[in-house]
């Protein structure tokens, strides 16, 4: 960064007031991921309050030559927003944008901020009697750009998509300090390419997000919930493929989860009740329905005996309240925090085609367990949309962080040999970040990654924007790996 960096400062801080430009040590919140395996240093932590603030933020950065990372929450889970360990980057941290701006009932439309908690804008149209279907574990601190950003699945994506597929508009600031404003909110719009796909999934290496147009859709009259044992994983594929018959676009959600993983949710979490003896695997699946609750518990309890009848699955337990629902997708996602308490473990967010999941699982099991005897395999995720949440935890009594730091890279290339050779993906909603980069390099088409830098070299001319995320950058970057 060669700039006077009291200029620097005085710019940022005349641009979003002195308050809001941090500084020094206490920044731990911004600097170090989520998972704690990376911990950066920011040359100062910035939190615009407006667009304009964020425009005017970037075109500080711009003048100065100053490199930009981008964050919302914080949650993410591949090293994507926080800084490197130069201590020359500035954090734009979007916190304080965090409005609804408008909802749109007649339109089923809302406009939020992106720095709005995924929860409040869930919240706020739920108040006017809307849903927004985006839902994941980390709804009560995730924000809307980020999710955004990295393109977020979560548990609801079989009925009514990925986050691009809920998103109609974006405001944008480019590297520049330009603002687009796309928040046109329509649904039919031809009028040339389409940037916001270029933003959603792009995590902050094109430009910043600031606002977003989200569908939402009418409040389902009945919601019905269970979980079901099933033996193997074909026995969840085939429960899968029942629900889809039976309750056609009424299935909301349908979530498969490995003994292993509730093992820890037992281990660490002993309070959460588990209403299902243990077995090889459990389902949690999900009917919205907008005609009546008769008429959901009706699908939903033939859907059921069908599937006992068949032996499809083994055993069942319904919930009959909203409590009872909600303390069943609290157990599915109490997974996550469970696997933290574990220790260090090497994460896998993978897609296949659903009918490739009980032959990869099979085989990437069996492949792990002799290259690693004693292996753990926390194993869950959206059988629905073909995404699992495929984790290596080291084997019991074996120091979590040492497997990690010994074993990585074998598992990794273990397991994405498998994916690719399945068809599938080594991302399907996690994204890319530092984690993966240099792996994408690796196994990206050279066609495809070509035309991505082609992109970033035409939106970031300057290679400003979250630097070595999602597309590799040579070395000298200075980042700081936590040692695990």
């Amino acid at each position: 960064m060669n700039t006077d960096m009291h200029t620097l400062l005085s710019a940022l801080q005349a641009a979003v007031g002195p308050a809001h430009v941090l500084q020094g040590d206490g920044l731990t919140a911004y600097e170090r991921d989520w998972r704690k395996r990376w911990h950066g240093r920011a040359y100062a932590v910035v939190r615009p309050g407006s667009t304009d603030e964020v425009a005017a933020v970037l075109r500080v950065c711009a003048r100065h030559g100053v490199e930009v990372v981008p964050q919302g929450g914080n949650t993410g889970l591949v090293g994507s927003s926080v800084p490197d360990g130069s201590g020359t980057q500035v954090l734009l941290n979007l916190g304080r944008l965090n409005r609804v701006r408008a909802i749109d009932a007649a339109n089923l439309t809302m406009t939020v901020e992106a720095g709005c908690i995924l929860q409040a804008a869930q919240e706020a149209a739920d108040a006017a009697g809307l849903l927004l279907p985006l839902s994941l574990a980390a709804e009560g601190s995730c924000t809307l750009g980020g999710n955004l950003s990295t393109n977020a699945g979560g548990t609801q994506v079989l009925r009514y998509g990925n986050a691009r597929e809920l998103c109609l508009g974006l405001e944008v600031v480019t590297p520049a300090g330009e603002v687009w404003d796309g928040l046109s909110g329509l649904r039919k719009d031809n009028t040339g390419y389409d940037l916001r796909h270029l933003y959603i999934g792009s995590e902050g290496t094109l430009g910043v997000i600031t606002a977003a147009v989200m569908r939402l859709y009418p409040q389902p009259a009945a919601s019905m919930t269970a979980l079901a044992a099933c033996d193997s994983v074909d026995q969840c594929v085939a429960l899968l493929q029942l629900a889809q018959q039976r309750a056609a676009a009424s299935l909301t959600g349908f979530e498969v989860i490995s003994d292993c993983a509730l093992s820890l949710v037992r281990r660490h979490f002993p309070q959460i009740p588990q209403p299902l003896p243990p077995a090889p695997w459990t389902v949690l699946l999900e009917v919205s329905d907008a005609e009546s609750a008769d008429h959901a518990r009706t699908v939903f309890e033939g859907l059921l005996e069908a599937a006992l009848e068949s032996g499809v699955i083994t055993d069942a337990a319904v919930a009959s309240s909203v409590a009872q629902s909600r303390a069943m997708w609290h157990l599915r996602e109490s997974i996550s925090m469970a696997q933290a308490e574990e220790g260090l473990n090497i994460k896998h967010d993978i897609a296949l085609p659903v009918s490739r999941i009980p032959a990869f699982v099979a085989q990437t099991d069996a492949a792990l367990q002799q290259a690693f005897p004693g292996v753990r395999l926390v194993n869950f995720g959206h059988l629905g949309d073909g995404n699992l949440h495929y984790n290596v935890q080291g084997p019991l009594g074996v120091s979590a962080a040492d497997f990690l730091a010994r074993h990585e890279p074998a598992v990794n290339a273990l397991v994405y040999d498998a994916v690719l050779a399945h068809g599938g993906s080594i991302s399907a909603e996690h994204g890319i970040g530092l984690l993966k980069c240099e792996t994408l390099e690796e196994r990206k088409s050279p066609v495809a990654l070509g035309l991505m830098r082609a992109i970033k070299q035409a939106l970031d001319p300057d290679q400003r924007m979250n630097p070595g995320r999602m597309l590799a950058r040579r070395p000298g970057d200075g980042f700081t790996a936590v040692a695990p």
